[in-house]
């Protein structure tokens, strides 16, 4: 029998997994993907919005075998969680995109490809993990969004992932205090920090140097990060319309879903122009602090989509109960951020399949004590009366 790896008894929880990041990581480095912009009210609104709202199970339902699987875009997910799209993942273990997209592959679920990945999009494809997807937005220069279209199709994405709530970065001022801007501009305090995380500089001794943004680099082109970081920023289009989701629907052949739905009429502007799935998201409350919590916006959305395409969420997950509270509101499945981050910076790609083993194992227990047997059980009669 194989031995269990020492970090294992630890990493009993997500919010066990997040406290091993924080003792592993760096400061500025634990705080980009931990924080938010302003005053995280939006980042804290996402979980608490989950903790005010309950369950009210029927254990008398003969539950006594449970099927976490469902199915989206004609594919099979072994769980309803689905890995979502987190820039620089590789300044958290090495080459941290592809080992994140394998540990999804190993838990039967897709994966979503950052725009800001350290890896180019066809790097990752080289892993064959799938489902994969890829994030997209819309440019200044509609080319450079059709040619990231193009390039997706022909390194076999299953879908596209439209965000649309990046158009202007939010303020995150935890990377303002630590300096993590780039180029980085840390003090002697942000150094003496990494310094002593001896374990994370070691394995990263030969990553640093090469990480970049590497969708970003046009071909025979040699770029540095704070070239390609400004360009990312020069391309954001803050003037987007729904005419140019019109013209990215008729490029992209595939599924396409809409990431960072809020508003139920923005939803039903989607469903009626042919686009395949939507996500209600606010970006982990990284964009506009004071925004709504995703999973309060996710009712009157699935309301105005009325069964037409399907409904994912993300923000504040962080728990099985979460995302079983979540199907009962109509969501298809839940997209995870924070959490894969934490599971890579604490053992790779092994951190992130007990991430989603967590997720696997906790969605499975709240399904039996609840007494339901399959994800289509999972309905609205499950929340409390007075929190529907």
């Amino acid at each position: 029998m194989p031995t269990e790896p020492s970090w294992h008894k630890k990493a009993y929880s997500i919010n066990a997994m997040r406290a091993m990041a924080q003792r592993i990581l760096p400061r500025p480095v634990f705080d980009f993907a931990d924080g938010a912009a302003g005053d995280e009210k939006t980042l804290s609104a996402n979980e608490t919005a989950f903790d005010k709202m309950t369950l009210l199970p029927r254990p008398l339902q003969g539950a006594a075998s449970r099927d976490l699987s469902t199915t989206l875009f004609g594919q099979r997910l072994k769980l309803p969680v689905v890995g979502g799209p987190t820039g620089l993942s590789g300044l958290f273990w090495p080459d941290g995109e592809r080992q994140t997209a394998m540990a999804a592959e190993a838990a039967g679920t897709a994966f979503c490809l950052s725009h800001g990945s350290t890896c180019t999009l066809e790097e990752l494809a080289t892993t064959g993990a799938t489902p994969r997807w890829m994030q997209v937005f819309i440019y200044k220069d509609r080319g450079f969004t059709e040619e990231l279209c193009r390039r997706a199709d022909a390194a076999g994405y299953e879908a596209l992932v439209l965000t649309i709530d990046n158009q202007i970065p939010g303020k995150r001022e935890r990377d303002l205090r630590n300096g993590f801007t780039i180029p980085p501009n840390f003090g002697l305090a942000e150094y003496a920090g990494m310094a002593a995380h001896y374990k994370w500089l070691w394995r990263m001794r030969s990553a640093l140097g090469r990480i970049t943004f590497g969708n970003y680099v046009r071909p025979g082109e040699t770029a540095d990060l704070a070239t390609l970081a400004a360009r990312m920023g020069e391309l954001l289009d803050p003037g987007m319309t729904w005419d140019d989701v019109k013209w990215l629907r008729q490029i992209w052949k595939k599924p396409l879903l809409i990431k960072g739905i809020l508003h139920p009429e923005d939803a039903a502007m989607a469903a009626g122009m042919g686009v395949d799935g939507i996500i209600v998201s606010n970006h982990g409350g990284r964009q506009l602090d004071g925004a709504i919590a995703s999973v309060d916006a996710l009712a009157a959305v699935v309301a105005q989509v009325n069964g037409r395409i399907p409904v994912l969420v993300d923000g504040g997950i962080r728990r099985g109960t979460d995302v079983v509270k979540a199907l009962a509101l109509g969501a298809s499945a839940c997209l995870i951020g924070r959490p894969q981050l934490w599971g890579v910076a604490v053992a790779g790609q092994a951190g992130v399949e007990r991430v989603l083993d967590i997720f696997q194992r906790e969605i499975d227990m709240a399904m039996g004590l609840c007494g339901v047997r399959s994800i289509a059980e999972i309905t609205r009669e499950l929340i409390a009366p007075g929190d529907r």
